[in-house]
């Protein structure tokens, strides 16, 4: 089936209910321009599409957005896939553990089973993951590992991580408010790291504004359900982004491909599909957990305050400094995410020496303007520029976008 004309794309007409519709389908509070990027580089890959393109009524952009708005799946099991090419140099492993350790960095020698570490591996590589959820109570996921597995079990007030590789296990519990919105305490701190097609959809929607183009292009077959595409693409330069395609399921309005290409060319750097997908509900067995025969338990240190529905003293205070003078310059896909550090730079690779020295010189670019000099660290999607007073500017835009922003930023 050919793509739709183009005049599905939304208008300025369109906008107060296009913007309705998106407000309801972005259910997690992420600010667009630092996690929201930060978020999409978490990738799938692509989905087993069966042959043909089905035929199904027509329905506008907005039609289709609403449909994802819409969309309450509450019980479903299925197999995904995921990979990520951000075009990372090739350091033996070195940035999935600059990645991992920072997210651990304050917290002692932490467990392998904790998720806020675990989950980061879905950043880089090719991984396999197992999902099933039976109403907001009960979720699991599974990352499939060579000779080993990890899972994270939601069930009831408990939330389970488990490392079959190191016999280790977390122990947390999910705050009354989470359990109502179907999410564990630990989840709803660390949304920066969805692993679901419907997680990277809602977070696409929430730039869907003036400076997008939406359109629905066509049809396809994804793990043998009818889905229609929809197509959100910039309408401004200077971005990184190229377009981002969902595949939506025809009937039940659930994402089940979400393919982001940059505007660069070349392979995705997001892709995200099943290939397996039922929307029976799993068995109860499903999420019963108890922590084998010599396993190392570690119980979450922010267990007695999330049974609260609230964070430890010491989480609110290093969340209150991470956030103090985060600033927006911009507006749509061109925003860029600016704080100061203090004057605490980033060391150049030079500087910094050994395996770090290498993988920071391997990204840095050395750059001047009105800001003064910096260092730009670049991906194939998110970009960074450190001033050598410590300013920093980052987003889903090019280089040249992050010199601009930060000379109107100084």
């Amino acid at each position: 089936m050919a793509p739709y004309a183009s005049d599905d794309s939304t208008t300025a007409g369109e906008g107060d209910d296009l913007r309705s519709g998106r407000r309801k389908a972005a259910r997690y509070v992420v600010p667009v321009a630092v996690m929201g990027v930060a978020a999409a580089t978490i990738g799938l890959v692509p989905a087993l599409a069966d042959s043909g393109d089905p035929d199904l009524p027509k329905v506008s952009a907005q039609q289709l957005i609403e449909k994802i708005a819409q969309s309450d799946v509450q019980q479903l099991s299925g197999t995904v896939k995921i990979s990520t090419d951000l075009g990372l140099p090739d350091l033996g492993g070195l940035e999935s553990g600059l990645l991992s350790g920072a997210t651990r960095s304050g917290e002692g020698d932490g467990s392998s089973a904790d998720p806020s570490a675990k989950l980061t591996e879905l950043a880089s590589g090719t991984h396999t993951l197992r999902v099933a959820a039976d109403g907001p109570e009960r979720q699991k996921l599974s990352l499939l590992e060579n000779a080993a597995e990890y899972s994270l079990i939601h069930n009831g007030k408990d939330v389970w991580g488990y490392d079959s590789k190191s016999n280790e296990v977390y122990h947390g519990t999910a705050s009354e408010s989470a359990e109502k919105n179907g999410k564990s305490d630990k989840s709803e701190k660390r949304e920066d790291v969805p692993a679901t097609p419907k997680d990277l959809t809602e977070e696409a929607l929430k730039s869907v504004d003036d400076t997008t183009s939406v359109t629905v292009d066509g049809t396809v077959h994804v793990a043998g359900r009818d889905a229609y595409k929809l197509l959100i693409k910039p309408k401004q330069s200077g971005t990184t982004v190229g377009a981002i395609s969902v595949a939506v399921d025809a009937k039940t309005g659930l994402p089940l491909k979400f393919t982001l290409t940059p505007a660069s060319g070349g392979a995705a750097v997001v892709d995200a599909g099943f290939t397996q997908v039922s929307f029976s509900k799993p068995a109860a067995s499903t999420f019963d957990f108890a922590p084998p025969k010599g396993a190392k338990v570690t119980e979450d240190e922010n267990a007695d305050h999330a049974d609260r529905g609230q964070r430890s003293p010491k989480s609110e205070k290093d969340l209150g400094k991470e956030l103090d003078g985060l600033k927006t310059l911009g507006e749509g896909w061109n925003s860029v995410a600016t704080f100061d550090t203090g004057g605490e730079s980033v060391p150049s690779g030079a500087e910094a020496g050994g395996d770090l020295g290498g993988f920071l010189g391997s990204l840095g670019d050395q750059v001047s303007g009105k800001f003064g000099k910096g260092t730009v660290f670049s991906t194939r999607l998110v970009n960074a520029l450190i001033t050598d007073d410590g300013k920093v500017y980052v987003g889903a835009v090019t280089k040249d976008a992050l010199v601009k922003a930060a000379n109107s930023g100084k």
